[in-house]
């Protein structure tokens, strides 16, 4: 018995046809042989059903050849597509995290902006307040703190308190007035080292001890803000420091709480 197929130009036997032929191919061999070796030539009937049990024995066979290549391609489709999850997973969550790193970037440097925009609008609304009122009182030292405060006790001062306030400060660091005046003292002062009063137009005084050098000199107009003197460490001192001191009169023992004078003015201590 022969098996044909249509072919032509353009056709040719279809995977199913060939793997059927190449099957048939396997069985027909099968059978001759079984029959060649299983019986003479006149028995006829006993040959024919052993060829159709051969038969039927590779198409088992195939089958099974072909299940096994069918899970194995299955199985590496799945992996490559397992695979490809996992990469497309993987560049959206970078993707996401640069996205992420860029908005942090773009939100700290708009923060920095504020941040010095605001500082500008201070310094130029700290300018034009000094414009409108250039009388205005500042602090003795720019930036500085109060480190011994008013009335503190100890062996260090002549009267066992503290008759003033310290501004800490390196020395050489700049004195300025804290408003404007005339210089009524300009010298040394013994205990105070080189020291500075300056007269107010409201009749209060404030006194700068302890200068490593003076700028001015008695009689002199001086204006809020103004340089007189540089911090230091003269007379009966520990190291460098501003000792302020806010007085009633230019002389030691009239002086009045300089935190409180200086917060009277509008300055922030």
């Amino acid at each position: 018995m022969a098996f044909t197929h249509a072919t032509g130009a353009d056709h040719r036997p279809g995977r199913a046809v060939r793997t059927g032929a190449k099957i048939f191919s396997v069985a027909a061999l099968t059978a001759g042989l079984i029959g060649s070796l299983a019986a003479p030539a006149s028995a006829a009937g006993g040959t024919k059903a052993k060829q159709v049990s051969g038969f039927s024995q590779a198409l088992m066979i195939g089958d099974s050849i072909a299940e096994q290549i069918s899970a194995q391609a299955k199985a590496q489709q799945s992996a490559a597509d397992a695979k490809a999850a996992a990469a497309k997973k993987a560049k959206k969550a970078k993707k996401e995290a640069a996205e992420a790193k860029k908005k942090a970037a773009a939100k700290k440097k708009a923060a920095e902006q504020a941040k010095k925009e605001r500082a500008a609008q201070q310094a130029k609304a700290s300018r034009a307040a000094k414009r409108a009122n250039p009388n205005a009182f500042v602090s003795p030292v720019k930036g500085s703190k109060v480190t011994t405060p008013y009335r503190a006790g100890g062996a260090l001062w002549s009267s066992g308190k503290h008759s003033g306030i310290d501004f800490a400060a390196a020395a050489g660091t700049p004195v300025r007035s804290v408003g404007g005046g005339t210089v009524a003292v300009a010298g040394w002062g013994g205990a105070y080292g080189n020291n500075i009063v300056i007269r107010h137009s409201d009749g209060t005084h404030t006194q700068y001890g302890h200068l490593s050098s003076m700028g001015v000199r008695v009689g002199q107009q001086v204006k809020s803000g103004q340089q007189i003197g540089r911090v230091g460490s003269t007379g009966n001192s520990t190291g460098p420091h501003l000792h302020f001191e806010a007085r009633m009169t230019p002389n030691y023992g009239s002086d009045v709480n300089p935190v409180s004078y200086l917060r009277s003015k509008g300055v922030s201590v």
